[in-house]
């Protein structure tokens, strides 16, 4: 697990964010544009489904982690998929608040359809280019931890 903090001058609550990526490179671009965001977030990365779902229940060597606000999953991970911690979370009533952004390469009408009927908050398909990859992030940030109010971790 990678904790990635960004101190922010403004007195606020700063974001937690779970990204559950198994690729390393796409977690690295994923990072350098919350780095690059330069807005106050606590990033954690881990790389398969049942790491997150440990993560998301804390237990574990989890136990003393912080509730997410956001996470950010891709679909395709090795062992227990996205689409299935994307059921387990949103199934869950004590994790099911917390907003689940799919950031993945697939196009695919099925996946996209199949994450929405999963209660996904929004399918976000990766760009292959790097720039549009962190621009991606960027509007991530722009959306989700700017214009909208997430629930705080006493609320959920």
């Amino acid at each position: 697990m990678v904790n990635n903090s960004i101190e922010n001058s403004q007195v606020c609550r700063c974001v937690e964010i779970l990204l559950v990526e198994d690729s390393p490179s796409d977690a690295n671009l994923t990072m350098k544009g919350f780095v690059n965001a330069k807005i106050a977030n606590n990033l954690h990365w881990v790389e398969d489904g049942e790491t997150a779902m440990n993560y998301l229940r804390q237990q574990g060597e989890f136990a003393d982690a912080p509730r997410p606000d956001l996470v950010l999953l891709d679909l395709n991970l090795p062992g227990m998929d996205g689409r299935e911690v994307l059921t387990e979370v949103k199934y869950d009533p004590s994790l099911k608040r917390i907003q689940v952004v799919v950031l993945t390469t697939s196009t695919d009408e099925q996946d996209i359809l199949h994450s929405y009927n999963l209660h996904a908050n929004c399918h976000i398909t990766k760009p292959i280019d790097i720039y549009q990859f962190i621009e991606a992030v960027q509007l991530i940030k722009d959306f989700w931890l700017t214009a909208v109010t997430l629930p705080s971790d006493s609320s959920i």
